[in-house]
C-alpha cells in the first residue's frame, strides 16, 4: 500500500485520540473549547537552543482534515464507537484557532511553539500529526544548524536520504536541514517539491565501471566540464586519486579555460589527507580546486578536524544529520492548558507530576521575546497570560522561580510576540514564506543569540520566565492540587 497516495492522514492519529473523541461526544463535551500547547522540555544534544520547523506541513494537514466512507467503515468495524460520533466525523473539519512560532525561530524549553484553541474533539484529533511534523523537522533543523556552525562558514550539504528512516524522513528532513543552514541536498525530490538545491557528482561505482581511474575521471570531466568534482579515494587517494584528478583537470579543463573543479574524499584520515591534497593541488597550479569530504560526519568531528588544520571547503553530512543520531528524539509534547466554561470564562488547567520537569504551565498564554535595544541580542522570553501586554517604554520585571535572582528588571529593550495567528475559526490567515526566506530568517535570528548560548559544551541557559501573574496562577493550582498530608493515627 502506498501510504502517501492512498491513506487519509486524518487517520494518522493515536487510537486513543479517537476513543477520547468518542467519549467527549457521548458525554456531550464535543463543543467545549479547549486550549492545548505544544512545547518541549530539553534541547537535543544538551544544546542551548532549538529551531522551530515543520509548520508548513502542519498547515497542509489541518486544511485537509476529513474522514471518508472507508474511514467511517473501518471505525464502525471496531464496534466501540457511537453511531452519532461516526456521523459527526462524516462532516468533520477543523474550525478552531491556531497560533505558532514561525519556522526558523530559535526556541527554548517549556515555551509554547504552537497553541491550539478548538472544540475538544478537534483539538484532540490533531495532536499526533502536529507533534509528528514539528518534532521531526525541528529536530533535524536543530541538528543541521549545529553542523553548519561547526563548519565555520564552509558549505554544508545534506547527504542522508539513503539512511533516513522512511520517505518523509528523507524528503522533509532535507527541507528542515535547509532551514537549519545547509546550502543544499542530495535528495532530488526535496528540490522538486520545495526548491532546496539538489546536487551530486559520482559514487565509487562510477570509477569502478571504467577500465581505470584515469579513464573514469576523464569521462566525467568531458561529460560535465563545468565545475566537476571527482571522488579520489576509490583506490589510493594520494598515489593515484589526486594525481589522476590533476592530470584530467590539465587535459580536459585547462584547454577550455575552465578553473572550477573539486575533489571529494569519503574515507580515511580527513585531516592528514586533505592537508596532503591541498599541497599537491596547489603545487600543480589548481589553487581553485575545492576539497569536499563526507563519511559519517557530525558537528563534533567537523570541529575536531578543522581545529587540527584540515583543508576542507565543503562537507557532505548524511546519516548523523538526517537521523539526528546523537539524540534522535525531539521530545515535544501536547498538553491541555485551559478550557472555556459555558459563560465564556477561561479556566486554567495544570498537569502535576512528582517529576517537576513534567509539571505544565497552565492557562491560555502569550510568549514574548525581549531584545537589548543597543546590541539587538535576545535577553529572555516570558510566558504571560493571554491578556497581558508589555510596554517597551517602561521598565519590565521578569520573574524566574528557579533562578538565583528570582526577579530581574529590564530596561532599554524591545519586545515582540513569538507566536503568530495561523488559523482563525478554521480559516487559514497565514501566508507561508518561501523556504529561502525561512532559511534566511533562521540564520538572522540565530545571530541575535549571544555566543554563550550557541556553544556546544555547557551553553549558557537562556531564561524562559513566567510573568508574575502567570506564576501566581500556577502556584495557586499547585496548592489546590497538593495531596493532603497524612495525619498521625
Amino acid at each position: 500500500m502506498d501510504i502517501n497516495k492512498n491513506a487519509n492522514l486524518s487517520m494518522l492519529c493515536d487510537y486513543y485520540e479517537l476513543t477520547m473523541g468518542n467519549g467527549y461526544f457521548v458525554q456531550g463535551m464535543q463543543d467545549r473549547i479547549t486550549y492545548f500547547d505544544i512545547f518541549f522540555r530539553s534541547v537535543p544534544d544538551n544544546g542551548g537552543f532549538a529551531i522551530a520547523a515543520g509548520l508548513e506541513q502542519a498547515i497542509e494537514y489541518v486544511q485537509q482534515l476529513h474522514f471518508d466512507e472507508d474511514d467511517i467503515a473501518y471505525l464502525r468495524s471496531r464496534k466501540m464507537f457511537d453511531e452519532g460520533f461516526l456521523q459527526y466525523l462524516r462532516g468533520f473539519r477543523f474550525t478552531g484557532d491556531i497560533w505558532a512560532v514561525p519556522e526558523g525561530t530559535p526556541i527554548f524549553p517549556r515555551e509554547p511553539i504552537m497553541t491550539v484553541r478548538a472544540p475538544a474533539i478537534q483539538a484532540q484529533l490533531v495532536e499526533t500529526f502536529l507533534l509528528l511534523t514539528l518534532n521531526h523537522q525541528s529536530l533535524i533543523a536543530t541538528k543541521a544548524n549545529r553542523v553548519v556552525r561547526a563548519a565555520k562558514g564552509r558549505t554544508v550539504l545534506e547527504f542522508g536520504s539513503r539512511r533516513a528512516q522512511g520517505v518523509d524522513a528523507a524528503v522533509d528532513g532535507a527541507r528542515a536541514a535547509y532551514i537549519g543552514g545547509c546550502k543544499g541536498t542530495a535528495c532530488t525530490l526535496t528540490d522538486q517539491l520545495y526548491g532546496v538545491p539538489a546536487g551530486g557528482t559520482m559514487a565509487h561505482s562510477w570509477v569502478q565501471m571504467f577500465p581505470s581511474e584515469y579513464e573514469a575521471f576523464k569521462a566525467y570531466c568531458e561529460t560535465y566540464p563545468d565545475n566537476p568534482t571527482l571522488l579520489v579515494d576509490t583506490y589510493n587517494t594520494l598515489k593515484s586519486g589526486i594525481p589522476n584528478a590533476i592530470r584530467v583537470f590539465n587535459e580536459v579543463l585547462k584547454p577550455r579555460g575552465l578553473a572550477k573543479c573539486g575533489i571529494r574524499l569519503d574515507s580515511g584520515d580527513m585531516t592528514y589527507l586533505t592537508k596532503k591534497a591541498r599541497k599537491l593541488l596547489d603545487e600543480a597550479g589548481w589553487q581553485s580546486c575545492k576539497i569536499s569530504c563526507s563519511n559519517s560526519l557530525d558537528e563534533y568531528i567537523i570541529e575536531d578536524i578543522l581545529n587540527q588544520g584540515a583543508q576542507i571547503d565543503l562537507f557532505g553530512v548524511g546519516e548523523r544529520l538526517i537521523t539526528a543520531k546523537s539524540e534522535a528524539v525531539f521530545g515535544g509534547v501536547y498538553k491541555l492548558a485551559a478550557v472555556t466554561e459555558e459563560d465564556g470564562t477561561i479556566v486554567p488547567k495544570i498537569k502535576i507530576s512528582e517529576n517537576t520537569a513534567k509539571i505544565t504551565n497552565p492557562h491560555f498564554k502569550t510568549v514574548y521575546r525581549f531584545f537589548d535595544r543597543e546590541s539587538g541580542k535576545a535577553l529572555a522570553d516570558e510566558l504571560c497570560v493571554y491578556d497581558e501586554t508589555i510596554d517597551p517604554d517602561q521598565p519590565h520585571t521578569i520573574f524566574h522561580p528557579e533562578a538565583i535572582w528570582k526577579h530581574k528588571t529590564l530596561t532599554n529593550f524591545t519586545v515582540k510576540k513569538l507566536q503568530v495567528p495561523i488559523f482563525k475559526q478554521g480559516e487559514l490567515v497565514y501566508t507561508c514564506p518561501k523556504l529561502e526566506d525561512v532559511r534566511a530568517y533562521c540564520l538572522e535570528q540565530i545571530d541575535l543569540l549571544w555566543d554563550e548560548v550557541k556553544r556546544f559544551e555547557n551553553p549558557h541557559t537562556y531564561y524562559v520566565d513566567l510573568s508574575q501573574k502567570l506564576w501566581e496562577i500556577k502556584r495557586s493550582l499547585l496548592e489546590q492540587n497538593r495531596p493532603s498530608e497524612r495525619k498521625n493515627d
